[in-house]
């Protein structure tokens, strides 16, 4: 094999086509992994991990790809960006106001999604399709248009009393997902949840939450030729050196013939890709 690339890894980039089109940024490379489909692969953990917002050397990763200080101090590792109903922005104490204004304190998405079976999340609205497709959801559904982050989170807490909040991924890459009606089961969900959410209507005021009762159905293809049987899961700091044939991408997974390998999970590792 040839190395193509050499330095810090970084989430998958996406784009939704049929299927869907996957770059490895890879330091200042940006690999196009659909050619690599069928080829024999392997990434390399030469030892090092840079903290993806200073560029500081740690030893090991917080937050999938932050040194310990920058994790402390962000306010993109802050519990609140896990559970968005923990936000204290109006209590003073956030951590980066002018990153919150940026990215807390705009429009959100609430969703409904099959990735390993139905489930709701939420997102940034201008994250639509990314977010979908990181979760490697097969179809996905806005459902309700909000004001902010937090508004979001109390909505998400009222829909998961009713389904799911989280993607089984052994499931979802093994491609053992069935198509579900998601506008039958987004009316369903409008009808049991009406009157806690007329509540944060009268709360929030009527501008700061609508539902969205014509949104469109997005299904999302993947790149796989062949899915497995059993999922192993691999992990550079068990294993730096990682090979096997590029069999599909799926989520920000790669799937190799002899297991998969979460892309994000390792974003900061110093790594040699070859093909």
């Amino acid at each position: 094999m040839q190395s193509i690339a050499c330095g810090q890894l970084r989430k998958l980039r996406v784009e939704l086509q049929s299927p869907v089109v996957y770059h490895l940024p890879v330091g200042d490379e940006l690999i196009h992994l659909n050619p690599l489909l069928g080829q024999a692969i392997s990434l390399r953990f030469i030892g090092e991990i840079s903290c993806l917002h200073c560029g500081r050397k740690t030893k090991k990763s917080f937050s999938q790809g932050y040194c310990y200080p920058c994790f402390s101090s962000l306010a993109q590792c802050d519990i609140c960006i896990v559970s968005p109903e923990k936000c204290h922005y109006e209590q003073g104490t956030c951590r980066e106001p002018d990153w919150a204004q940026k990215h807390c304190m705009r429009e959100h998405i609430v969703y409904l999604a099959n990735s390993s079976g139905i489930k709701v999340g939420i997102t940034r609205g201008t994250q639509m399709p990314t977010r979908w497709i990181d979760q490697g959801a097969i179809q996905a559904l806005p459902v309700y248009r909000v004001d902010n982050r937090y508004l979001s989170g109390l909505v998400e807490v009222i829909c998961k009393q009713h389904m799911a909040d989280k993607t089984n991924w052994r499931k979802m890459l093994k491609g053992e997902v069935e198509a579900i009606n998601l506008v039958e089961r987004r009316d369903e969900l409008f009808a049991v949840i009406n009157t806690e959410v007329d509540a944060l209507v009268d709360q929030f005021g009527l501008q700061s939450l609508q539902a969205i009762t014509a949104g469109e159905l997005v299904a999302i293809n993947y790149p796989v030729l062949s899915y497995p049987t059993k999922v192993v899961s691999k992990n550079f700091d068990k294993q730096p050196l990682i090979e096997g044939t590029l069999v599909g991408i799926k989520g920000q997974y790669l799937i190799l013939d002899t297991g998969v390998l979460n892309i994000r999970k390792f974003g900061a590792y110093q790594i040699e890709l070859s093909a």
